[in-house]
């Protein structure tokens, strides 16, 4: 497979070569990428399950092969079978080998058996009858089968699997999540087998969110990508952008209609062909005040990920053109994450990416790359001279100024037991350098690997503390899962980091003490204030392609700053699919946040509709929506910090937020939702922004309402938005329900 590093690079140069001569890059890049699609099309990429098929097939009609040789083929194309989606051919298959294999293969073939008819109860009932309540942990109403065939199976094989093996805990996590599908959890569980509280943690509620998006036509079944929600049009309105990781699915632009609906635009807006994407995220990359993406491809993929970056330029017509090469954007790296901010001080936006390169040796290395922006709609790429040009399986960067001296740091994670804190030392305009002080700031000493990460001020101190969430695991997340409930040390590491900023340099590890020592494994993830009491939670999605993770994404409220508390079960959020990136936006404009999600694993056989949470409201506490525009500083003033001073039950108290699209997978709006609990108003304002440190300070400013300031200027806007009244079908019904 070393002949793609040789084949892609030659045909990408003739490619290139016509779009200087044409100045049609769009149309190179769609190129671009169907050459990468073929030639990734093989039986040795592991995510290429169409190709795998083909090459079983080929083995079976082998003349001459022995028993042994046939039942091992069919055995790994039924597995293939389940990773394109057709249970019912992998179930036909398995079934022909019990009872003709030795019983060590005996063991392998039920629990894939089970397993098969698990996913064939999920499609006939979670998919093909998808309701709103469909594969939410706990299952109950809508999301209890009504086609009991495919888990009144699995249950069978399940229990005659522990009961041979009563210690197989990723068995037992699946029985009960079976059982939980068919309404009888914990009811008719065996006492032997049963998990104890299933139903999740409650002794934290909040209001349960509704998944509204199917109503809205928001529910597009997606394999494993990202998402943005941001105004793309500058009518105020949020929009969404999702995309899928195969370089087969299309990205998908749907427009916010103010009147209750979305419209999905993707063909207008010229995205036919840009395919691919594992993650997407907006910036501004020319000042123009119009929100362009950058599309991440090729992650997970190894030799085959040699998958272009994609920058999308919004043409402010409605259409976006690819502009990746022109631009200087053009690489070919295994990747999924990336920050976008103003590394040299200079007023424009910049992109560090972090590369994936095998931890095993066999593959070429894929450092980090830094871009900066020429002024001119141009990059030039500057890891080595920046000392920025990591080497590590990179899976998460953030970018944010923790050591408050003006100049943006960068945060990395990776799977392969390293993270790095890179500081800016550059402190000259235009100049951009870094120091990797990771073991000074006491971050490099923990073991483990790491997937998601972010700055965030979680405790409002107005020093970015980090976050990032262990990836480490030796077994399946089901396996860990069981563990958990059991309370048996299963071997895992650390589960999730929280270092809080000492304000010296230096972090500590406090996720134990804040209340996150809790079995979670994230991939897309991100942050945002779901009751506006001015502290940012969470929620994670797991995101693992095995089969058996079923397990659910989980939601953290932030409790004051002191702890964090488990909601997932009382919020409603805890699905049990692959949870990719995701978004925290205040939608409908009633001024909490609701949370968009992109569904879906790795797997055309895995892909799954994508949720839309309604936030339901939290309360009576207050809010301000702020949309910044940077003259000196770059235009979206991405970077630039809030302080907001209120007084809250007699008391003072300070709100910090830092100007971003949130996690490292999956992308927030990037004007300022802000909740202000019980605050009458803003005592104070202060705007910090970044690149040219100019200050603006604003007083009294009523709550509850949407706001855009310029840079300099010393009055505000404020801006009359409508509040979004969804078009759902009970409001449509409800008036012939009342005849």
């Amino acid at each position: 497979m070393r002949l793609l590093y040789v084949i892609i690079p030659i045909i990408t140069a003739i490619l290139l070569a016509s779009c200087t001569q044409r100045k049609n890059c769009h149309d190179e890049m769609i190129a671009i990428l169907k050459n990468v699609r073929a030639k990734a099309t093989t039986p040795g990429n592991q995510f290429m399950p169409e190709a795998k098929i083909a090459y079983m097939d080929s083995l079976l009609n082998l003349p001459h092969s022995s028993p042994g040789e046939i039942a091992f083929c069919k055995y790994l194309k039924a597995n293939v079978l389940l990773e394109i989606g057709q249970e019912e051919e992998a179930i036909a298959l398995l079934e022909s080998l019990v009872g003709n294999i030795n019983p060590y293969q005996a063991e392998k073939v039920n629990k894939d058996l089970a397993l098969a008819y698990l996913r064939l109860g999920e499609r006939s009932n979670c998919i093909t009858n998808h309701a709103s309540a469909s594969c939410l942990l706990p299952i109950r109403g809508l999301g209890v089968h009504q086609n009991r065939s495919g888990s009144e199976r699995a249950i069978a094989l399940y229990e005659q699997i522990l009961r041979h093996d009563p210690d197989d805990l990723e068995s037992r996590w699946l029985l009960n999540i079976a059982y939980m599908t068919l309404g009888e959890y914990p009811a008719k569980v065996p006492a032997e087998f049963i998990l104890p509280n299933m139903d999740g943690d409650t002794t934290y509620k909040v209001n349960a969110f509704e998944d509204i998006a199917a109503d809205l036509k928001l529910d597009m079944n997606t394999r494993a990508g990202g998402s943005i929600a941001e105004d793309f049009n500058n009518d105020g309105y949020l929009d969404i952008i999702t995309c899928g990781w195969g370089l087969d699915d299309s990205i998908l632009y749907f427009i916010n209609k103010a009147d209750g609906t979305f419209q999905d635009v993707s063909a207008s807006a010229g995205l036919k062909g840009i395919s691919g994407g594992l993650n997407i995220m907006q910036t501004d990359y020319n000042n123009d005040g119009l929100m362009d993406v950058f599309v991440l491809r090729g992650a997970w993929k190894n030799e085959f990920g040699l998958d272009p970056n994609s920058l999308l330029r919004n043409n402010g017509d409605g259409t976006f053109t690819d502009v990746t090469t022109e631009s200087g954007l053009l690489s070919f790296h295994p990747t999924q994450t990336a920050t976008w901010n103003d590394f040299n001080n200079d007023g424009w936006l910049d992109v560090f990416i972090g590369n994936e390169t095998s931890p095993h040796g066999y593959q070429q290395p894929h450092s980090c790359e830094l871009y900066i922006n020429n002024q001119d709609g141009t990059f030039s790429e500057m890891a080595v001279k920046a000392n920025c040009n990591i080497i590590n399986f990179v899976k998460g960067v953030t970018s944010g100024d923790y050591d408050n001296d003006g100049w943006k740091d960068i945060f990395i994670s990776t799977m392969d037991n390293g993270r790095h804190l890179l500081r800016n030392k550059a402190g000259e305009l235009g100049k951009v350098l870094f120091e990797d002080v990771s073991a000074y700031a006491g971050i490099s000493g923990d073991e483990g690997s790491s997937f998601p990460t972010w700055f965030w001020d979680y405790d409002n101190d107005g020093w970015l503390d980090i976050f990032a969430c262990d990836y480490s695991f030796n077994k399946t997340l089901a396996y860990y899962a069981a563990a958990e409930k059991l309370s048996i040390q299963a071997g895992n590491p650390q589960k999730m980091y929280l270092y809080h900023n000492n304000h010296n340099g230096t972090f500590t590890n406090v996720a134990k003490e804040k209340g996150l020592d809790k079995i979670v494994f994230a991939m897309g993830a991100n942050f945002g204030d779901i009751d506006n009491d001015g502290y940012l939670d969470m929620y994670l999605g797991t995101g693992n392609p095995n089969y058996q993770s079923l397990v659910p994404n989980k939601m953290f409220k932030n409790i004051g700053g002191e702890k964090f508390a488990d909601v997932t079960a009382s919020a409603r959020v805890g699905h049990l699919q692959k949870g990719h990136a995701i978004s925290f936006a205040d939608m409908d404009n009633d001024g909490d946040q609701d949370i968009y999600i992109e569904m879906g694993g790795a797997y055309i056989g895995d892909s799954y509709q994508n949720s839309f949470f309604m936030n339901p409201g939290q309360g009576a506490n207050n809010w301000t929506n702020i949309h910044l525009t940077g003259k000196k500083a770059n235009r979206a003033a991405i970077g630039s910090r809030l302080k907001i001073t209120i007084t809250e039950n007699g008391k003072k108290r300070t709100i910090y937020r830092d100007v971003n699209s949130g996690g490292s997978f999956g992308s927030s709006p990037l004007r300022r939702e802000i909740g202000l609990g019980t605050a009458t108003k803003i005592d104070e304002l202060e705007i910090r922004w970044h690149g040219s440190n100019t200050i603006d300070v604003f007083h009294d400013i009523p709550v509850n309402q949407y706001i855009k300031i310029a840079e300099g200027d010393k009055t505000f806007e404020t801006v009359a938005l409508k509040k979004i009244d969804w078009v759902l079908p009970e409001k449509i019904c409800a008036p012939l329900a009342l005849k």
